[in-house]
């Protein structure tokens, strides 16, 4: 049997598949999380429209309710926007958008909040005052302030940019708050592992610190660090959607799920209620089922509870 097939037989048969297939509400946010997942990689092959493509746009198609209403046509399930688009595919296109961007915020945080967790924990000394003195006056401020800060900055700095410089400074402004918790719990994990006798074994033969920290104490943090991110995505992907909603998020040539809301927004009150209502609700949903796996997670992973 090859490796990856004993890795996978030994985690189907391990602890924690049991208790996910033991619970009807982690198998439902898995399922929905999943289904949103394959909605937004595949979006270009399971849209029925392309609603970003100008030239397939149709103006006399605008503004049309959901099939089921009145005046409503199947080929737009939940209806059209001010500009003719097909609100399902603009929905699926811009949940990539917003997954990618909270996505890769996440991995950005976690880098870099384990790096400085490490060396605070690790070391100690200078390293930890300084680097816990930072993640204080982070904290002072709220995050969604810090990201629409330097989302606007980074736009008045570079004005004409193209869209890749766009999405940089947007999970930078998300990521520079993002990877507080993490320093955190990784430098308190750290600081109760260096006490350890592996660790003191590991110093008195001579390994050198940075190896007893990628070898030894990282791979015991990593439980506490997968949790925390699991429950930091829908947190950042409801940071971009609010930037976004504000005008600072995104470029408008490629809108996320925050951008719809906000276009939708404008014709809330004349009755054009399903622009909003449905890229809102699917928000909501992503978010929700994101909560919950990471909820499950905590609790799987906690000791305590075992």
């Amino acid at each position: 049997m090859s490796a990856h097939g004993t890795v996978w037989r030994r985690f189907i048969e391990g602890e924690l598949w049991h208790r996910f297939t033991r619970s009807p509400v982690a198998i439902g946010a898995a399922f929905v999380a999943l289904l949103c997942l394959t909605a937004a990689v595949f979006a270009n092959v399971l849209a029925p429209h392309h609603p970003f493509d100008l030239a397939s746009l149709e103006l006399a198609d605008a503004l049309l309710p959901p099939a089921w209403l009145p005046d409503g046509r199947a080929t737009y399930p939940l209806g059209t926007d001010d500009q003719g688009r097909d609100i399902l595919s603009a929905m699926m296109y811009g949940l990539r958008i917003s997954l990618f961007v909270g996505l890769l915020s996440v991995v950005v945080s976690a880098v870099l909040g384990v790096t400085l967790g490490l060396l605070a924990g690790f070391w100690g000394g200078w390293a930890d005052a300084f680097i816990m003195r930072v993640c204080d006056v982070m904290l002072s401020f709220p995050a969604i302030l810090v990201a629409l800060l330097i989302d606007g900055l980074g736009r008045t700095l570079f004005p004409d940019s193209h869209d890749a410089l766009a999405y940089a400074v947007l999970v930078i402004a998300i990521s520079l708050t993002g990877w507080v918790p993490y320093a955190r719990t990784v430098r308190s994990s750290a600081m109760v592992e260096r006490q350890k006798d592996y660790v003191q074994a590991a110093r008195v033969i001579g390994v050198a610190p940075l190896r007893i920290m990628r070898r030894h104490v990282l791979p015991n943090v990593m439980g506490s660090v997968m949790v925390l991110a699991t429950l930091q995505v829908a947190s950042a992907i409801l940071i971009e959607a609010t930037l976004s909603f504000l005008g600072v998020g995104v470029p408008p040539t490629s809108p996320s799920l925050g951008t719809l809301i906000r276009t939708g927004n404008d014709f809330l009150l004349s009755g054009e209620w399903w622009i909003t209502l449905f890229p809102g609700l699917l928000l909501v949903l992503v978010a929700l089922s994101v909560n919950l796996l990471g909820d499950w997670l905590r609790d799987a992973l906690n000791p305590r509870l075992r």
